[in-house]
């Protein structure tokens, strides 16, 4: 009966649970915003990379915060670059995310963080 407890215990444990991999094993690299005027509009790029230095396969989660020249958070998002896939061990996925904010006087800083780890 001991046996069989335990090996139920293992299986309704959360998945993520089971991951190794954390915050820590994932770095953004090449991160470039920009904004560019077409017309009378302002187009937001947001590009970069999200690298997995973790020893196997997961995904990772980033927020990108838009802030003014005082600090303050004008707008943010938290999205997963590689969807529900997961990115490789030493491989790296590519994101624009500039689409998914809107334009507005007085931005002037951009920042990209990693806040979730999981194994899809």
């Amino acid at each position: 009966m001991k046996i069989l407890f335990a090996a139920t215990a293992l299986f309704l444990l959360p998945m993520g649970a089971h991951a190794a991999c954390a915050v820590k094993d994932f770095a953004i690299a090449n991160f470039s915003p920009a904004m560019t005027s077409v017309g009378s509009s302002t187009r937001i790029t947001l590009r970069g990379d999200l690298v997995n230095h973790c020893a196997e396969a997961a995904a990772g989660q980033i927020r990108i915060d838009i802030k003014d020249d005082k600090g303050n958070v004008l707008q943010s998002k938290d999205v997963w670059p590689a969807g529900t896939g997961n990115i490789g061990p030493g491989d790296k996925v590519s994101f624009d995310v500039g689409r998914l904010f809107r334009y507005k006087d007085g931005m002037s800083a951009f920042t990209a963080t990693i806040t979730d780890v999981r194994i899809w």
